[in-house]
């Protein structure tokens, strides 16, 4: 093939935005393609089950604009995964709207492709009765949980994405799509080797989160060859050293040497990172090698109640001593107090304490030595009337609880607001988190393109 192609990817999440002095940079470099992933699992299921984004419309719109306004000033394609920070139909739609307002205030026209994640419920049940669910241990499924989810979407792979570009779609945005196929979908489409193609959306994906320092609000270029890519960040500021791109393609990964996603997996038994500048690095070797099933990753959230939060903290060092009974003591006393108006097991009373194992809990490996500690305390219930009265019972009995040793009798918590509780709202969790089975790698995601949007159209 020869000729070399480059990718620009300027922000790690579509809305954390970038230096305006790297993306005029890296639309310097010539690119052929503007490529952004905008979404996540890592905030949790809330966003997929409400249907809302995790990342702030201002700021996604802002980096839309750039993004537009300078590819189609370069007449090169635009693709966007996982819109919305979770990418089901909601979150589709709301990334569609920005775009909507930005080709309108713009006076911007391009070919528009839409595609789909979000899996029906029936459909989702029809391959679980066929046996193409694999099993998570750690997540059991059934017909009746799958009816529990409030969404459920499905990791789309780069076919989609070419499907869009066959129809001559410009600018595509995507439901939830595994993070390096906004990238490698126009070089495979192209003819490029998909393994490279998809190791370099591995990197691309967190944008210049793999160089030295490290950032996801800043902007890298890949450049793509017959048997290579290069990656380099395009602040002057950051350097990709061998050691940080290969820190990177590990990144998220439980296995060094093999990394899974739609259709196969890549394998880095003979890949190789060489420096050849003092900010640009070289990979080569890696493969890609289908599996005999193509499979997808499903998720689904499903709203398990609401909740309501008090913060505090704590600064007497014999309550500190005792807080692992105290803990114990005030959250049987409270669930005590609603014995026989309550069923325990819809109801969860936490205390989580920040300066002793608050992040890493039993697995903490280090002894506690702290003379404070922060104290959120956590109430789950079935409304959120529930969890507010919970969670104020809790606070109020943890505030004058006569623990052990206790000297005073003033309150025992230091609480930096007033109000003191906070209602959260509704809480959700992962119920599907399952690899799928499927035949059409692009038949579940159907492509729908908008030819000549220009901001005006209903339909778009």
């Amino acid at each position: 093939m020869g000729r070399e192609l480059k990718i620009l990817s300027p922000t790690a999440i579509l809305g954390y935005g970038f230096p305006r002095d790297s993306w005029e940079k890296g639309l310097a470099a010539d690119p052929d393609l503007v490529a952004v992933d905008a979404g996540s699992v890592d905030p949790g299921p809330f966003y997929l089950g409400s249907g809302k984004s995790f990342t702030d419309r201002s700021g996604v719109k802002r980096d839309l604009r750039f993004m537009l306004r300078g590819a189609r000033e370069l007449d090169i394609p635009v693709l966007i995964g996982t819109a919305g920070g979770a990418g089901a139909d909601p979150h589709l739609e709301w990334c569609s709207e920005i775009i909507t307002e930005i080709a309108r205030e713009e006076g911007l026209r391009f070919d528009l492709a839409l595609i789909g994640a979000e899996v029906p419920k029936k459909m989702a049940r029809e391959w679980f009765r066929e046996g193409r669910f694999r099993e998570n241990n750690d997540l059991p499924v059934n017909e009746e949980e799958i009816g529990k989810s409030e969404r459920i979407v499905a990791q789309m792979g780069s076919e989609p994405f070419i499907t869009a570009l066959e129809k001559g779609a410009q600018v595509i945005l995507a439901g939830r799509a595994y993070d390096p196929s906004v990238f490698a979908a126009y070089p495979i489409w192209k003819g490029y080797d998909p393994a490279l193609a998809l190791h370099l959306g591995k990197i691309l994906e967190c944008a210049a989160i793999a160089s030295e320092p490290g950032s996801g609000r800043d902007a890298m270029l890949g450049i793509l060859g017959d048997d290579y890519f290069q990656v380099e960040p395009l602040n002057n500021r950051r350097r990709c050293t061998p050691t940080s791109v290969a820190a990177h393609t590990l990144y998220e990964k439980s296995d060094p040497l093999h990394l899974p996603g739609p259709g196969g997996e890549l394998n880095l038994e003979q890949t190789s990172f060489k420096a050849i500048s003092d900010r640009r690095v070289e990979v080569r070797g890696t493969r890609f090698e289908k599996t005999p099933d193509y499979l997808l990753k499903l998720e689904g959230a499903k709203k398990v109640g609401y909740r309501t939060v008090s913060i505090a903290g704590v600064r007497d060092p014999i309550m500190i001593r005792e807080m692992d009974n105290i803990n114990r003591e005030v959250k049987a006393e409270v669930l005590d107090n609603f014995q026989g108006e309550i069923d325990p097991s819809q109801f969860h009373l936490l205390f989580r304490m920040y300066g002793k194992n608050g992040v890493m809990g039993d697995l903490e490996p280090a002894a506690f030595k702290g003379h404070e500690l922060g104290l959120v305390i956590e109430a789950v219930a079935p409304t959120q009337a529930w969890a507010d009265t919970l969670c104020s019972f809790a606070r109020s009995t943890m505030l004058h609880y006569g623990y052990k040793g206790r000297i005073s009798t003033a309150g025992n918590l230091a609480f930096p607001y007033s109000p003191s509780d906070f209602s959260g709202g509704a809480v959700y969790e992962f119920n599907i988190h399952h690899l799928v089975g499927i035949k059409d790698p692009a038949g579940h995601f159907p492509v729908k393109l908008v030819p000549g949007f220009d901001g005006r159209r209903s339909d778009g």
